[in-house]
């Protein structure tokens, strides 16, 4: 395949990725909308979920912006985006559990959240020098750099695929107990699926996205080694 050609590829993708983007703000407003009929908070689901997972002594912080929620697993804190700490909608208890489920992997050890830590350091450092080996390698004509870029562009691509499994993992956590536990009723369930897939599309995509970049990377690295 023709390095050029995988623009044919990338740009679809590209815009997948952009419409992900969308679909994920847009499903997240639309349900906000709709109070669930716990009348849980996104803090309260969350404060909940941790506690009955015996995991007390895990905080969980209020941050400005918006879809900014996430767990961080070296202060081992829950940070929930005003939206979802305070609303008592779907969208806040589904993204809420959602970041809890990361939580609990990290206290049962999930295999591939251990993986993804110990990938980080090395990613953050390889991912930032891949750029600039691949432009040095191209304008000085040096094969070896291309290469070395190619490397370590691939070390982020395989952290992004690892962290596919992670997401969804933490997704299905979130679901189950949110039922078990009585913070969504069954029919809420249609709505929480809604706002954790198209959450899992953007990953999904930019996960797609660099794979194919990837590829574009290693094409130019063989068709300067031929040349």
């Amino acid at each position: 395949m023709n390095a050029n050609w995988m623009y044919v590829l990338i740009i679809p993708t590209f815009l997948l990725s952009l419409w992900a983007q969308f679909r994920v703000r847009g499903t997240f407003n639309k349900w906000s909308e709709v109070r669930v009929e716990s009348g849980l908070t996104g803090y309260e689901a969350a404060r909940r979920m941790l506690d009955r997972n015996g995991l007390h002594d895990i905080p969980i912080e209020p941050v400005p912006g918006a879809l900014s929620d996430h767990y961080d697993p070296v202060h081992r804190v829950v940070r929930l985006s005003e939206p979802v700490y305070y609303e008592q909608s779907i969208s806040a208890v589904s993204v809420a559990c959602h970041e809890v489920g990361h939580a609990i992997q990290h206290q049962q050890h999930y295999p591939m959240l251990v993986l993804r830590h110990r990938m980080f350091p090395v990613v953050r450092f390889a991912s930032g020098l891949a750029p600039f080996l691949f432009i040095a390698g191209i304008l000085f004509a040096a094969t070896n750099l291309i290469g070395l870029g190619v490397i370590f562009f691939a070390a982020a691509v395989a952290f992004q695929l690892v962290t596919l499994p992670v997401e969804f993992n933490a997704s299905n956590r979130a679901r189950e107990l949110m039922v078990s536990e009585g913070f969504i009723s069954n029919h809420e369930e249609r709505g929480v699926a809604k706002v954790l897939n198209a959450a899992a599309l953007t990953y999904v995509a930019a996960a797609l996205l660099s794979l194919l970049e990837l590829i574009r990377y290693i094409l130019i690295f063989t068709n300067s080694n031929r040349d």
